[in-house]
């Protein structure tokens, strides 16, 4: 039986997050990573990040630091090598704040891949990677190493 649902030619991932103003959060997305702006309200703003739809929401409620980079994250896995570093030039150019600088994770394995975490005025964190072997992306099952967890 099937578990996956039919792929169709425009499916797009969805992800609402916290913010606390509608103008940071703008410096950070558009000017900083280059997100297209959709819709907006005072308080909610929509937009395109490499085609998939990132919605902040503004909350009064005080947005703590997580301790680390688990368990909340979320970001892009990129198919070329060369996109991944326009992205961290674009970061560091626009000065956002760096949580984890770019690094090759797991060297000279099948599970090598290139990372970088940002963080949001808001605390949210975002990764942003490249897999030299795309093949472990959803497989690799042998393995049993996820990002930096035992």
């Amino acid at each position: 039986m099937d578990t996956q649902p039919p792929t169709t030619d425009f499916i797009l991932f969805h992800l609402a997050f916290p913010v606390t103003n509608i103008p940071e959060t703008k410096a950070f997305y558009q000017q900083g990573l280059g997100c297209e702006l959709g819709r907006e309200s005072p308080q909610s703003l929509i937009m395109s990040l490499y085609g998939h739809q990132l919605v902040a929401h503004v909350t009064h409620q005080p947005l703590e630091p997580q301790k680390g980079i688990y368990p909340r994250h979320f970001g892009l896995v990129f198919s070329q090598e060369s996109a991944w570093q326009e992205l961290v030039d674009r970061a560091e150019k626009h000065q956002l704040s760096f949580y984890q600088p770019p690094r090759l994770r797991f060297p000279d394995q099948a599970l090598e891949h290139f990372t970088v975490f940002l963080e949001d005025p808001f605390h949210n964190l975002l990764e942003f990677k490249h897999y030299r072997n795309s093949d472990v992306i959803f497989g690799g099952h042998e393995f049993k190493q996820i990002g930096d967890m035992p």
